[in-house]
């Protein structure tokens, strides 16, 4: 078998597909997408498409490999996010190829069904208490939430009691019915992550996500003597290697590599094992499509380690577009009692609906985060 073209689309709300087909006519299809910079990702798919046309599908070790070693200049999100699509796509061949889930090509599945979690409360949280209780109503048993709006390096008391009484919302609205992670997002700077961990701590969060940034990892150390509560990270970090000095500092509980920015389902198998040989559970980052969740799936199935799946339906950024509108069967990603069944399917277990696909790929769509700021004009950490 050998790979003959391989094509890119973007589409709203902010996703890039990629399709890779063989000469055996078995299709694959990969996300590979950096959020805001989905033309640069595919540009760098068009790149590597020189060291794919022609190559065997099946030799993704290999592909993979060459993908990464065969350039001098490696890593960093837009390469790895490049190669996670590839690579998405080549296993989701192999499976078809074979007519097995990909889990069962990594080993046999561990469990039957994965907790997922909801996200509730937009970029600016707000109305959390209601929205919480629309998750409770549906069935999740976990949410997650943006933890406050731009924070200086040194702010207000008023902005950690605003962050605070939206917790404690939840709190007097569904009691202990519902597991809380909260997201630091990365705009909180060290000082004010230690006083708003500790200040949360009455309210019991299932983990706080991104107390500071990747960048800034080392100050994990002191923001975990302020806390208990589980520290999880890894979004922003983009293979074994990033995340090699996160595990020997010991400071992180929960680690959350994305399927479509970390080297994929070869590479996030990787470093969910050596997360776990740390005693660090593993909970992947997708607030993305259909292709970057089932394949989170498969990582999962074979992953003791992992205990919960970020995933979008209904998420903030999804106007227009949802999780389900680019699947042919729906009932793939049925929610109950708070879990998502393993894909049963062959490959990565999504009938993609290229139809729907082509017509909503536009070549000028552009989704761009915002750019916030602080009162001083000075730019925000959004």
């Amino acid at each position: 078998m050998r790979i003959t073209s391989m094509e890119c689309f973007v589409v709203p709300p902010r996703w890039c597909f990629l399709k890779v087909e063989t000469d055996e006519g078995v299709t694959g299809w990969g996300e590979p997408v950096v959020e805001g910079r989905a033309h640069t990702v595919k540009a760098a798919v068009e790149e590597l498409k020189d060291y794919l046309i022609g190559a065997n599908p099946l030799a993704i070790e290999d592909i993979w490999n060459v993908l990464y070693r065969g350039g001098f200049y490696r890593g960093g999100p837009v390469h790895m996010s490049a190669i996670s699509g590839i690579d998405q796509a080549l296993w989701d061949i192999k499976g078809k190829w074979l007519d097995v889930p990909v889990y069962e090509l990594l080993g046999g599945a561990c469990r039957d069904k994965m907790r997922v979690y909801s996200w509730i409360g937009g970029d600016r949280p707000d109305d959390v208490a209601s929205a919480v209780q629309q998750q409770l109503e549906q069935g999740f048993t976990a949410v997650k939430m943006n933890a406050t709006n731009e924070l200086q390096y040194i702010d207000s008391y008023t902005k950690i009691d605003e962050a605070v009484n939206r917790i404690a919302a939840i709190r007097d609205a569904v009691g202990d019915k519902v597991d809380v992670g909260i997201d630091f997002h990365g705009r909180v700077h060290k000082p004010m992550a230690k006083i708003l961990a500790k200040a949360l701590e009455p309210y019991r969060p299932m983990f706080i996500e991104e107390p500071v940034l990747p960048e800034n990892n080392e100050a994990l150390a002191e923001i975990a003597r302020h806390t208990s509560i589980p520290i999880a990270t890894g979004e922003r970090m983009y293979s074994r290697w990033d995340f090699k000095p996160l595990f020997e500092q010991g400071y992180a509980d929960i680690i959350q590599p994305d399927l479509s920015h970390a080297g994929g389902i070869t590479e996030c198998r990787k470093i969910a094992a050596m997360a776990e040989a740390y005693d660090i559970a593993l909970a992947p980052h997708c607030p993305l499509g259909p292709i970057a969740l089932a394949s989170c799936l498969q990582v999962d199935a074979v992953s003791h380690n992992a205990f919960i799946q970020e995933q979008s339906f209904g998420i903030h950024y999804n106007v227009g577009n949802d999780l389900k509108d680019y699947v042919k069967d729906e009932s793939v990603f049925h929610f109950n009692e708070g879990h998502v069944a393993l894909p049963k399917g062959p490959g990565l277990g999504v009938e993609i609906d290229e139809e729907k696909i082509r017509r909503a790929h536009d070549d000028q769509f552009r989704w761009k985060n915002p750019v916030w700021r602080h009162k001083d004009g000075s730019v925000a950490e959004w």
